[in-house]
């Protein structure tokens, strides 16, 4: 494991809820439980990936990390700093250091504006860099990302879905961050486009030494792309680890139910749990173990009562279920598999 001193990012018992309110003085009659006890770290250097169904609260994780949510209980730690709740000119500063890839990457782009002037933007904002140094720096970037210098005097709906991610990670990589945080960063792609997209973000990864926080729920992605991954459900990680551990040997039930349900080509009955039903509200979390209501293994005691903790079940490996802790998950899935085979 990663000294503490070599962690990049922490993030530490991050809650983040929305008032749900009502009448004409808007008063606050409930919350939404978008995310709710996160804790992990993301040591320099690694692609850690985030997973789970939509609505999970993955996105509200990403955006509460940057700052464009504040957050209602925890902290977020960058290089050794709490920067959650910084006044709005340090917040400012920190955010060079660590950006967002949003899902639509043209949204990110003014529709108005050239290339040009979008990537140039953030450097008149950021920095105190010459005309000269300014117009360097753009010609570097859009060179790194693979497009030329022609495409400086275009606009954004000019350029294909591929083009746009690159658009949009040249206007992030022109403050030369050290975090970027990736929402569904091929949503919308062709798959062959998707490869190149893959195989470029790593290209930049070493060559501008980058850290990566993947938020997708493709998982095949984030078993190609990713070091670790954390499985997210109603707001909280409910199991986390090395990413061939997670896959090889899932001890979340509904981590199980997410494997299980990723199309495979072999011919044959499914193998492991099958998710029923919908999740809950973030609005009306079940008392104890959020997943109990669509878990076959739940029992009323402790599953019911008491919300299970994210402990180590192996080095590195960590679970928040009572029964993985028993081992039942486990060996209920290999008498399932054993009974496919029969």
């Amino acid at each position: 494991m990663t000294r503490d001193m070599d962690m990049l990012l922490e993030v530490k018992e991050l809650k983040k809820y929305f008032p749900i309110t009502r009448g004409v003085l808007r008063r606050v009659v409930g919350w939404i439980r978008a995310v709710d006890g996160v804790s992990f770290a993301v040591p320099s250097g690694e692609i850690f990936g985030l997973v789970g169904e939509s609505g999970c609260g993955k996105s509200t994780l990403g955006k509460t990390i940057l700052g464009i949510y504040q957050p209602s209980a925890g902290a977020v730690c960058f290089q050794g700093r709490v920067i959650s709740g910084l006044p709005t000119a340090e917040a400012r500063r920190v955010r060079r250091e660590i950006q967002y890839v949003y899902q639509d990457p043209g949204a990110s782009l003014d529709p108005w504006w050239t290339v040009g002037r979008s990537l140039r933007e953030p450097l008149h904002v950021h920095t105190r860099l010459s005309r000269a140094e300014i117009q360097a720096r753009v010609a570097a970037v859009l060179t790194a990302v693979g497009l030329e210098p022609h495409h400086l005097r275009r606009y954004p709906h000019e350029f294909s879905g591929g083009q746009q991610r690159r658009l949009a990670l040249a206007r992030i990589l022109i403050l030369n961050p050290s975090l970027i945080i990736f929402d569904e960063p091929t949503a919308g792609l062709d798959v062959s486009v998707q490869a190149t997209i893959l195989r470029f973000f790593r290209e930049l990864k070493d060559e501008f030494t980058l850290t990566y926080i993947f938020i997708s729920h493709d998982l095949s992605i984030i078993r190609l792309m990713c070091h670790r991954v954390a499985v997210m459900y109603l707001g909280a990680i409910v199991e986390t680890g090395p990413t061939e551990a997670i896959f090889q040997s899932p001890k979340h039930p509904y981590t199980q139910a997410l494997l299980a349900a990723v199309p495979k080509p072999e011919v044959g009955p499914w193998e492991g749990v099958l998710l029923q039903g919908e999740p809950p509200r973030p609005d009306d979390v079940p008392s104890g173990c959020r997943f109990r209501l669509r878990c076959p293994y739940a029992q009323p005691d402790p599953c019911a009562r008491l919300e299970p903790k994210l402990e180590e079940i192996e080095p590195g490996h960590a679970v928040a279920c009572h029964m993985a802790h028993n081992g039942l998950p486990d060996r209920a899935r290999a008498n399932l598999n054993e009974q496919s085979r029969e």
